[in-house]
């Protein structure tokens, strides 16, 4: 199975998703790195692991619909099966979503359909919660709200800052979402309405 990893950022999910297939943890391959930021630590994330990359800057294209012309066929070039967005911030269209449907994984730094969109650990910080955690999700058309697959809880302490919280987010992320990849190339996730069975 091949796989293309979306990325914006530092792309620290992107990592452990390498280290995991690395250790053989997920058996698949990691075809392709596509990023909106050329200077992303991500892209550079990749070359050293021997990715391929691929750049998708708005700037260089006319439209929303062009540049996901251009990522769609690099995608069926490297006949890539499964898409995992990491950090990726820009949304995907319907559309293109249809191309891929229930291919798309992402991960949200919060307990969905808890606090939703691009602040998610802030919104749950500030909202006072005393549990939160990353979710992993199939994308739909409609943002943070596919399916969940893989849930943890990490809970806050009363000398958390922002900054602490989103680190032990960030560090369960890093361990549930080569799982969830791992189980969707296996075939063991089943979808049932709006339960992603574990099979």
């Amino acid at each position: 199975m091949n796989i293309a990893v979306f990325c914006s950022g530092n792309g620290t999910n992107l990592q452990a998703i390498i280290d995991a297939q690395k250790k053989g943890f997920i058996k698949a391959d990691i075809r392709l790195v596509v990023s909106d930021m050329a200077e992303c630590f991500a892209m550079k994330r990749a070359e050293k692991a021997g990715i391929k990359t691929f750049l998708a800057e708005k700037k260089n294209f006319s439209s929303q619909k062009d540049l996901e012309a251009a990522i769609l066929k690099k995608l069926k070039e490297e006949k890539i099966d499964l898409i995992v967005l990491a950090g990726y911030m820009r949304l995907l269209s319907p559309d293109f979503i249809k191309e891929y449907k229930n291919k798309i994984l992402n991960i949200h730094p919060s307990l969905l359909p808890s606090f939703k969109g691009t602040r998610g650990i802030k919104d749950a910080f500030l909202y006072g919660v005393k549990i939160t955690g990353p979710t992993v999700h199939f994308v739909t058309e409609d943002m943070d709200a596919g399916p969940i697959i893989l849930q943890s809880a990490v809970a806050v302490m009363e000398d958390d800052t922002e900054e602490t919280l989103a680190e032990a987010i960030h560090r369960e992320e890093h361990k549930i979402y080569p799982r969830a990849i791992q189980l969707f190339v296996e075939g063991r996730l089943r979808l049932e309405g709006r339960r992603a069975r574990i099979i």
